[in-house]
């Protein structure tokens, strides 16, 4: 099988030249951290450090160590920094670090950047430490990946996705299935060898039994990216209704804030309106759409398009009711069950607040009756805020976080999910060769591209173009 090596065009300046960004977020802070990375990084720094006794060599102290000093440009002190040394390899990028903690004003950042870069340093590119940390094997491309995650991780949920990657959870599941599959791949290669002995070196019943494995846990990966997705990105939540059913008052309240406006007038709400927020760990991105009704309004219609439209992205909808447009009416409470049965339906019967003591009595008598058609029915006042901890108890029921204490391993990568659902064709076509009898040279074809889509997600199979679209993405000084 044809290996492809991580390779840049760059490669050697990579390995030869000090790079340096700004660590922690631009602007002003109580401290800011500049960070060097590179085989005289240390030596640079210690060119413009000095300490309170002035003796101090940086070159020659241990790693990870924190020393107290100047950073000084001739005569001129720059300003009083702590310096933290890790050394080759014992550092993120295997490179010789120095991080330089100054305080956060901004002039004296760049200050120090500038210094640096006018003296031999060179201005890191996005996500280059770190590319560096592929590179030089402190993790594989996977891991790198989850660092970009971590970073941009809003919620329990997602922060625990990414942690779990970057600590090696998934790359050792995908690297151990890849192990297998090799050695039997180089035996089938040797059989080729002596094609004229007519010798069978690998095991059929037992390469079947691993295909199967291999088969069975690709798909679980391939099934946990839509939950993993979600999570990662929010998981969509359309709010929909017929006119006038307190869809913007909902959204509201679940987000504790005026972002919809209010009217009794129909059709008020032409166009979508949506917010993320936070319940228990798990982000939900809520959307409210326009009211469900026939109109020859040509906005409303296009409104009411949108609703339709988000109702199939959703992951979770919510049927709003009207309280009292239900006990007159009769309204069908499992009507967009019926009309989605693959989406998960909260069905919520709203505006209780506006039944009269007499009405409210009699509307709860039916509800045992409205219950035994849908036991999942929430009864609340978007308006009174009653009934809302009901719902959000509800929605994370349904958000399944249970899978993520398990320490189940969950996709969200897209790249990933793409080169899964790839290897699954291949070992699937491996599969059918074998059980059909076809020659061993056709079925290394199959087991090669197998190989080939489960090492790229971990780096093991790379390119230039492939490194440049993973790490363009990272955030410069990581």
């Amino acid at each position: 099988m044809q290996t492809i090596h991580p390779i840049m065009s760059n490669t050697s300046k990579i390995n030869n030249d000090t790079i340096i960004a700004l660590a922690t977020s631009s602007g002003v802070g109580a401290i800011a951290v500049v960070r060097l990375s590179g085989p005289d990084a240390i030596n640079r720094v210690n060119r413009f450090f000095v300490s309170g006794s002035g003796k101090k060599d940086l070159t020659k102290v241990r790693s990870h160590t924190i020393h107290l000093g100047y950073i000084v440009e001739g005569e001129r002190i720059i300003d009083e920094v702590l310096v933290s040394i890790f050394k080759d390899p014992h550092s993120y990028t295997g490179e010789d670090v120095a991080e330089i903690s100054c305080h956060g004003s901004v002039y004296i950042q760049q200050e120090i950047i500038q210094l640096f870069l006018k003296n031999g340093a060179r201005h890191a590119n996005p996500g280059e430490f770190t590319l560096r940390a592929f590179l030089n094997g402190k993790m594989d491309l996977s891991q790198a990946e989850a660092v970009a995650d971590l970073i941009s991780s809003d919620s329990k949920a997602s922060h625990q996705i990414a942690m779990q990657q970057m600590r090696g959870g998934f790359s050792n599941e995908i690297e151990n299935l890849r192990k297998q599959l090799l050695d039997f791949a180089s035996l089938i290669e040797l059989e080729l060898d002596f094609a004229e002995e007519d010798v069978e070196f690998a095991n059929r019943e037992q390469f079947l039994d691993l295909v199967e494995r291999i088969k069975k846990l690709l798909k679980s990966l391939i099934d946990s990216f839509a939950f993993g997705n979600v999570l990662k990105n929010g998981i969509p939540v359309a709010i929909v209704g017929e006119p006038n059913v307190g869809k913007s008052t909902l959204l509201n309240a679940l987000l504790n804030d005026e972002k919809a406006i209010v009217s009794h007038i129909p059709g008020t709400t032409r166009d979508i309106i949506e917010d993320d927020m936070t319940i228990n760990g798990v982000t939900y991105r809520f959307i409210d759409t326009a009211g469900l009704r026939e109109t020859e309004d040509h906005v409303e219609k296009i409104g009411i398009q949108k609703t339709y439209e988000n109702i199939e992205k959703a992951q979770l909808v919510l049927h709003l009711l009207d309280a009292e447009q239900l006990q007159t009416s009769g309204l069908n409470i499992n009507e967009l069950e019926h009309q989605y049965p693959n989406k998960e339906v909260i069905t919520i019967i709203n505006k209780t607040d506006l039944l009269s003591d007499e009405d409210h009595s009699k509307f709860i008598s039916t509800a045992g009756g409205l219950k035994s058609q849908n036991p999942e029915l929430i009864f609340l006042s978007a308006k009174n805020k009653t009934g809302i901890d009901v719902l959000i108890q509800k929605l994370t029921e349904l958000a399944n976080t249970g899978i993520l204490s398990n320490n189940q391993t969950i996709v969200s990568n897209s790249r990933h999910f793409e080169a899964l659902n790839n290897a699954l064709q291949a070992i699937t076509d491996v599969h059918k060769g074998m059980e059909q009898g076809i020659s061993s040279d056709l079925v290394a074809i199959d087991i090669r591209e197998a190989l080939y889509q489960l090492g790229l997600i971990s780096g093991a199979v790379t390119n230039e173009d492939l490194l440049g679209n993973i790490f363009q993405n990272f955030c410069i000084g990581k």
